[in-house]
């Protein structure tokens, strides 16, 4: 290999000692293994003068002739060293507001596999929750179920929350336990921005069990707009059991909805743009969910109701030490 990489760079550089910076050798080793080449072959390869070195016929054909085989074998062996460092690269990753730290577990184990890879982030909105994913400002979204759209490869978690209400505390239900679905026909709710329907369906439906149409209230397109709307009023929401943890507005309450299914929490990517950092984040993703069934982690209680005061520092430390998320109201 180091022979037929003398001979191709001097076949470019067509000097000696351009030829031997270039590859940290004296121009004496060129000139040696040049010679020990034409001697294997049976002629010159260059002709060469007092001021110039060009190719000879014989020399241009070899050159044509290996340059290509010896960029795919160089290509070759980087490409396996790559593999054996691990994936490197950026990946963007997209999660909404805290939710990274849910999933710490997953990350830690991608990056201890693949310590030549950077993990970006960026937050999304939950009205929003695909858009930057479809304008590539990222490459992998953390987000709930179901995600439908075509050509997004979707990666389902053993993640999951339970739903709860977040109204505002003077709302008439604020001093209420607990609420079901079909009370939603008595509330408004916020609406999204950009946010597909079925996505929507699952925090904020359209009709009740019954088939009651639930009133929409203002529209939003950042979470922070959302608390507001909800704080002063105007509509309702809602969020995954881990948002009291966050965000313990004191006009804010979190009620428990007790026939509501469990969120279910997924990775999705552009499959056209899948490569071998995605497939590693893939992989570290499916992992960390069997190591934590193997570890036997169980689900969380939901937090008590309002106010959030000493009775749920407890459920906010079972929540720090826990693995997973709740996975269903009222459990």
């Amino acid at each position: 290999m180091r022979e037929i990489e003398i001979f191709l760079t001097l076949a470019e550089e067509l000097h000696f000692s351009r030829t031997a910076e270039r590859l940290g050798v004296s121009p004496g080793r060129v000139s040696q293994s040049i010679k020990k080449q034409e001697r294997r072959i049976g002629a010159p390869l260059f002709v060469r003068t007092t001021r110039t070195v060009r190719l000879s016929p014989l020399g241009e054909q070899l050159y044509q002739a290996l340059k290509s085989g010896h960029r795919q074998i160089t290509q070759g062996i980087e490409a396996a060293r790559a593999a054996a460092r691990g994936a490197t690269g950026t990946l963007t990753l997209g999660t909404m507001g805290p939710y990274s730290l849910r999933i710490k577990d997953m990350l830690d184990l991608f990056l201890a596999r693949h310590p030549h890879a950077r993990l970006r982030h960026r937050e999304i909105q939950p009205a929003s929750p695909l858009d930057l994913l479809m304008s590539g400002d990222v490459d992998v979204v953390y987000v709930w179920l179901p995600v439908d759209e075509p050509g997004l490869t979707v990666l389902p978690t053993a993640r999951t929350s339970a739903l709860l209400l977040m109204a505002s505390a003077d709302h008439p239900y604020a001093e209420r336990e607990s609420v079901c679905l079909e009370e939603f026909g008595d509330c408004s709710v916020v609406e999204g921005g950009s946010i597909p329907s079925a996505m929507e369906e699952v925090l904020n439906p359209r009709h009740t069990p019954s088939g009651r149409p639930v009133r929409r209230g203002p529209r939003v397109t950042t979470w922070q707009e959302t608390l507001s709307v909800v704080s002063s009023g105007q509509a309702t929401a809602a969020v995954p059991a881990e948002v009291p943890r966050f965000y313990s507005w004191p006009s804010l309450v979190f009620l428990p909805i007790r026939d509501a299914p469990p969120c279910r929490w997924a990775f999705a990517w552009r499959t056209a743009n899948e490569s071998p950092l995605i497939r590693g984040f893939a992989e570290a993703s499916t992992d960390a969910d069997q190591l934590m069934a193997e570890s036997g982690a169980q689900p969380l209680p939901l937090p008590p109701n309002q106010p959030l005061a000493d009775d749920q520092d407890a459920w906010l430390g079972h929540l720090d030490r826990g693995r997973t998320t709740p996975t269903g109201a009222g459990q």
